[in-house]
C-alpha cells in the first residue's frame, strides 16, 4: 500500500477491516494517526453523556451523545458535535459564547467527536447534529468536509445530519449550492428583527427578511424543509402575540418549514427564565391552529449541563482568546482511524 502525504489532504479511515495494517501504512508514510483523547465524561440521569475531548493544543471541546430508545427497543444515537473552540457570536441565552472563542475546529476534529460517542456507547451513531459549541457557518469548509466523511466513510445518511446556524451572511446560499440532503436548522428565536437583535447580537448584520429569503432558496435547491429553532424565554419571546407574529412570518415564507420550540435551559449568570408549561403549550397551540408543524424539544442531559445552551467548558477556566487568524486553519497529513 503506497501513501504519499500531500498538503491539505485528509484521510478518514474508519470501520476498516484491517485497522492495524492501515494504521501502520499511514504512520510509515508520515501521517499522524489517532484521535484526540476523551478527557472526561458526565452522564445524566436520562442516559445522555457529555464528553470533554482534549485537542492537540490542550483546548477542550464538548460533544454530547443522546440515546433514544423506540418502542421496539432499537436505539437512535445522536451525536451533537462542536464546530469551533468556543463561539464568537455570543447569543444572549447560550453558555458557550460566554467563555469566548479560540479557533475553528479542523475537519478531523469534528469527525472524531462522532467516533468518540460511538466508543462511549459501544453503538453506532445514527444521527449527527452540528449544534454543539460554535457557529458551523463560520467554519463551513471544515463542516462540509466532515459532512462528506461522515456520509461516505462513517456511512451516516445525509438525511440523518443536521447543520445549524444562527445566520451568517452568504453562507446559507453557499450551503444550498452543494444540494445536500441534510436538514438546515436556523436558530431564529424571535419573530421580528428588533427583538431578534436583543437575543442574537449578530442579527444586526443579517436582516431577518434576508435570512428568510436565503432559507427559502435552501428549500428550493434541496427540497428539504427548514427547521426553525426557537428558544422560549419567559416574558421575552414566549407570549401569544409572538406566536401569532411567528405564524405570519412563516406563512409569508411559504411551505417547507417546521418549528422546533426549545424551552430555555438555565445557565449560570443569566437572568432568563424557563417559561411555564402552560405558556409553552399555548405558544405551540397558536402555531398548530395556523397549520404550522411544531414540536417541543424534550430536554435531555440537563443535570449534566449537556442540554441545548449548556455547552460551556467548565474545565477550561481561563477565557478563550479570540484568534481571527485561525478561522480558516486546516490540517496537513492527518488521518482519523478507529
Amino acid at each position: 500500500m503506497e501513501l504519499v502525504p500531500q498538503a491539505g489532504s485528509f484521510v478518514c479511515a474508519v470501520h476498516h477491516t484491517n485497522k492495524l495494517a492501515i494504521r501502520n501504512d499511514l504512520q510509515e508514510a508520515g501521517w499522524k494517526v489517532g484521535r484526540s483523547p476523551i478527557f472526561r465524561t458526565v452522564t445524566a440521569a436520562d442516559g445522555t453523556v457529555k464528553l470533554l475531548i482534549r485537542l492537540e493544543d490542550n483546548r477542550l471541546i464538548e460533544t454530547v451523545g443522546i440515546p433514544v430508545e423506540d418502542e421496539k427497543g432499537s436505539m437512535r444515537l445522536t451525536a451533537c458535535v462542536s464546530s469551533q473552540v468556543g463561539c464568537p457570536l455570543r447569543c444572549s441565552f447560550c453558555a458557550t459564547g460566554k467563555g469566548g472563542f479560540s479557533r475553528n475546529l479542523q475537519r478531523h476534529e469534528i469527525v472524531e467527536q462522532v467516533l468518540a460517542v460511538e466508543e462511549i456507547f459501544k453503538h453506532r451513531v445514527t444521527n449527527v447534529v452540528f449544534m454543539g459549541m460554535g457557529e458551523p457557518m463560520l467554519n463551513l469548509k471544515s463542516v462540509l468536509e466532515a459532512h462528506r466523511c461522515l456520509n461516505k466513510d462513517v456511512q451516516i445518511g445525509q438525511r440523518m445530519i443536521t447543520i445549524s446556524t444562527v445566520g451568517v451572511p452568504n453562507t446559507i446560499k453557499k450551503l444550498a449550492s452543494h444540494k445536500l440532503q441534510s436538514t438546515l436548522a436556523l436558530s431564529l428565536h424571535a419573530p421580528n428583527q428588533k427583538l431578534r437583535e436583543t437575543i442574537v447580537p449578530s442579527a444586526k448584520s443579517y436582516p431577518l427578511d434576508a435570512i428568510m429569503k436565503d432559507c427559502k432558496e435552501y428549500f428550493l435547491e434541496t427540497s428539504r424543509r427548514v427547521s426553525f429553532e426557537y428558544a422560549l424565554l419567559a416574558g421575552v419571546n414566549d407570549r401569544v402575540e409572538h406566536a401569532k407574529e411567528l405564524a405570519e412570518l412563516l406563512h409569508q415564507w411559504g411551505r417547507g418549514h417546521h418549528v422546533n420550540l426549545i424551552p430555555f435551559n438555565p445557565i449560570q449568570g443569566s437572568d432568563y427564565k424557563r417559561p411555564h408549561k402552560k405558556a409553552i403549550q399555548a405558544f405551540a397551540a397558536v402555531l398548530e391552529s395556523r397549520k404550522i408543524t411544531v414540536s417541543v424539544r424534550q430536554t435531555r442531559g440537563l443535570d449534566a449541563s449537556a442540554a441545548c445552551g449548556q455547552l460551556r467548558n467548565e474545565f477550561q477556566k481561563s477565557p478563550l482568546v479570540i484568534n481571527s487568524d485561525s478561522l480558516e486553519s486546516q490540517p496537513e497529513n492527518v488521518a482519523v482511524a478507529c
